[in-house]
């Protein structure tokens, strides 16, 4: 896995405020993630994109597979994990289901990689349903018991996406 300014075919990115407990869950899945032994993750980049900025549609754009991980709601329990994919992702992010507390929005940042023409081919949004937006500086326990759940819908989504490329 890398950080920084070298930049793989596929961007992980984890969003979300950490001092608003479950608002934060795509940047505590990232840290799991990170320390994962799992080979698929090896040849990724992860970027905690933080309460998003327009800075970030640069490296989406510089990307072939795209993955985002955020606090999402589904209309479910606490916890629940759910993946978004491709056109599917577009209409999850644009149609006003997250309630976003980012001055910036996921939407947004997609529309400036759509308008430059590179929006990735391949991408999804790894979406967990929130219980507690309140401060704190951890998820709930419901949404922190799904963070083994939205690594393996990662691993999962790599794996089927490098299977079809091959």
């Amino acid at each position: 896995m890398t950080g920084g300014a070298e930049q793989s075919k596929t961007l992980i990115l984890g969003i979300g405020n950490t001092l608003l407990s479950d608002e934060g869950i795509g940047v505590h899945v990232l840290t799991d993630l990170e320390n994962s032994s799992s080979p698929v993750f090896k040849d990724v980049t992860t970027m905690d994109g933080g309460t998003l900025s327009f800075t970030l549609a640069g490296p989406i754009e510089n990307c072939d597979r795209f993955i985002v991980i955020d606090a999402a709601e589904l209309k479910s329990d606490p916890g629940t994990v759910r993946v978004f994919e491709n056109q599917a992702m577009d209409e999850y992010i644009t149609s006003g289901n997250k309630k976003s507390v980012h001055e910036v929005s996921l939407a947004d940042v997609m529309s400036i990689t759509l308008l430059s023409g590179n929006l990735p081919e391949k991408r999804a949004l790894v979406g967990i349903q929130p219980k507690d937006m309140d401060w704190g500086e951890s998820p709930t326990e419901s949404v922190s018991a799904a963070i083994p759940m939205a690594i393996s819908e990662i691993e999962s989504l790599l794996k089927r996406w490098s299977d079809e490329s091959d």
